[in-house]
């Protein structure tokens, strides 16, 4: 029976590559000279953040803007990242920024997923498997259907869908 997989996986070597291209602008711009900006990716688990640092929060809405730009220009889509955190502030007059990396589909997005190919009326299944929804159905041409549908409606996520199988 023909399925696909509906995921969330960023490409991380291209977030990485992102990543170091902007310290390194960073590091050569004149309005960064002198100043405690940078950005570093930590990893822990399945779990990845990126840590911006600056002196002030204008400062830290630069080093995101050129993340941003970095991460555009490299094909990875800004979405991945959870841009509503808080700039928290650190000793004296350093702040920083912790951006969650998304990866992998949370319960809610994979129920709303689950609920929109019920919704759909096509003669489609989908069960959550983990961080991943598998849809299963008879004709590939249902399946690709419940694609355009969940790109058309799930726009908070940059959704990829694999192992097509027939």
């Amino acid at each position: 029976m023909p399925s696909f997989d509906t995921v969330l996986e960023p490409n991380l070597v291209e977030l990485r590559n992102a990543v170091d291209q902007s310290n390194k602008e960073i590091g050569t711009r004149f309005d960064f000279k002198g100043s405690s900006a940078r950005i570093e990716s930590t990893e822990q688990g399945q779990e990845r953040t990126l840590e911006l640092h600056a002196d002030s929060d204008f400062q830290i809405a630069q080093v995101r803007d050129v993340l941003l730009a970095k991460l555009t220009k490299r094909a990875v889509d800004v979405r991945f990242l959870d841009l509503s955190a808080k700039i928290e502030k650190m000793g004296g007059d350093k702040v920083r920024q912790v951006l969650k990396v998304r990866q992998g589909i949370d319960s809610d997005t994979a129920k709303k997923i689950q609920g929109l190919i019920k919704q759909s009326k096509l003669k489609l299944q989908a069960a959550i498997q983990g961080d991943t929804v598998r849809v299963t159905g008879a004709k590939r041409d249902d399946l690709q259907a419940a694609m355009a549908l969940l790109r058309k409606d799930v726009t908070d996520f940059p959704l990829a869908f694999n192992n097509f199988r027939e």
